[in-house]
């Protein structure tokens, strides 16, 4: 973006179709925060209002995710929804798991049946070890992380973990997105074709929204976290 141009933040008081129209990857958040089509002329309170979601927060994400706007923001805790970032991060990860990779997998596979079956096996192997890292990744996330931010947000700290554990182990997996990505553009062997590269541009896409969602968690939601925690010291 150059620096001569002008940001649009969105408030409150922005339509909603104009958020969607003139940013289409934001249909992907709206879904995750469980907000359905049809939004009229509605504003982006009214819309947040009607459907339970809390607006700073949803704008937080909005203009975090345009613009990197907040990032790393100190009380985070305090002026955001943390109930509601885990219920949009825990969408994600069905997003993800249940939809996208799913998806891109099956067109993959299709793209690929002309190549030698040594270099089939070779990718559809580098595929599923793939997701299966990101389904570690996330199912980790849903059965320790969250529950544990949940008991915080109770008044209740488990003694035996902490987020810096999580914040250790959060490797970026859309890392290996990337490798797949470049494997295909460097080694596919075979005449390309609109088969394959609709699926490229898949990955790619993919890996642009799992870099999105990562950085949720590692400038929104790990930070807030932090703070929360020390309130228990």
């Amino acid at each position: 973006m150059s620096s001569m141009q002008k940001i649009k933040t969105y408030t409150a008081s922005t339509k909603m179709c104009d958020l969607i129209s003139e940013n289409y990857n934001m249909l992907l958040l709206i879904f995750r925060f469980e907000i359905p089509l049809g939004v009229g002329e509605k504003t982006i309170r009214e819309i947040c209002e009607e459907n339970d979601v809390d607006e700073k927060t949803f704008l937080f994400i909005v203009n975090f995710l345009l613009y990197r706007e907040g990032k790393d923001a100190s009380d985070l805790h305090k002026s955001l929804s943390m109930p509601l970032i885990i219920r949009y991060l825990q969408n994600s990860h069905n997003y993800f798991l249940d939809y996208r990779l799913p998806t891109i997998r099956l067109n993959l596979f299709s793209a690929i049946e002309g190549c030698p079956p040594d270099v089939t096996y070779a990718i559809r192997k580098f595929y599923d070890e793939y997701v299966e890292e990101v389904n570690k990744h996330m199912q980790y996330e849903n059965k320790y992380v969250f529950p544990y931010v949940e008991k915080l947000l109770e008044g209740n700290k488990d003694s035996k973990y902490s987020i810096e554990i999580f914040r250790k182990r959060h490797d970026q997996v859309e890392l290996k997105m990337m490798e797949l990505k470049n494997i295909l553009i460097k080694y596919y062997p075979a005449q390309s074709g609109y088969k394959l590269n609709t699926v490229l541009h898949d990955i790619f896409s993919c890996e642009e929204e799992l870099k999105d969602h990562n950085d949720v968690e590692d400038h929104i939601f790990t930070p807030a976290i932090i703070e929360l925690e020390k309130e228990f010291m």
